[in-house]
């Protein structure tokens, strides 16, 4: 596939970034299956077309959620995925993360280039103050992706949620927008 900037949101080096599309259920939903074990214990995405399908649509239509695919800029392949989850408007201009990069794009940085590209947006054109990711504490590798971006850990919330059949602690990182501005690598914002 060509790199195609006008269908970004946002772009950096490597990696576009675009919103979710009813369009992506196919290739979604094979990445999903092919990550697998690296996404369990942690996360767990949709891998059927129609659970696709439903996740999409919240995150297109809710306005307190708002879903943006990671692509590589070279082949336009899904590379992985952030969400802003239970954004909040008001005085809290707030949202809270979730993410996953897909196994054909672990450990080469996508990710992080694409989770840059993203606080760029919601600090800039979405007009978000605070971005708050919750990790379980065992789980290095979002711990790791987070702090480079800048984050800072903030607290611990013991069986804050369930996942995978049990309540789960989580480590409570945050991020502002100054913080952003002062920690974020490079990205055109369109």
């Amino acid at each position: 596939m060509r790199d195609d900037l006008g269908a970004y949101l946002s772009v950096g080096p490597r990696v576009g970034l675009r919103p979710f599309s009813l369009d992506d259920a196919e290739e979604f939903t094979a990445r999903a299956r092919e990550s697998r074990e690296l996404h369990a214990p942690w996360l767990f995405p949709p891998q059927t077309v129609e659970a696709y399908q439903a996740y999409a649509r919240l995150l297109i239509a809710e306005p307190t959620r708002t879903g943006f695919l990671v692509c590589e800029r070279a082949d336009g392949r899904i590379a992985g995925f952030v969400n802003i989850n239970n954004i909040v408007r008001g005085a809290f201009l707030s949202g809270a993360l979730g993410y996953g990069a897909f196994a054909h794009a672990a450990g080469r940085g996508l990710l992080s280039e694409g989770l840059g590209l993203v606080l760029a947006y919601a600090f800039g054109p979405l007009g978000l103050h605070r971005l708050e990711a919750n990790i379980q504490p065992r789980n290095t590798a979002s711990r790791a992706l987070v702090r480079r971006a800048g984050f800072r850990l903030e607290g611990f919330s013991p069986a804050m949620l369930f996942i995978d059949g049990a309540w789960r602690d989580h480590e409570r990182w945050a991020i502002t927008a100054d913080g952003a501005a002062r920690g974020t690598g490079s990205a055109t914002v369109a």
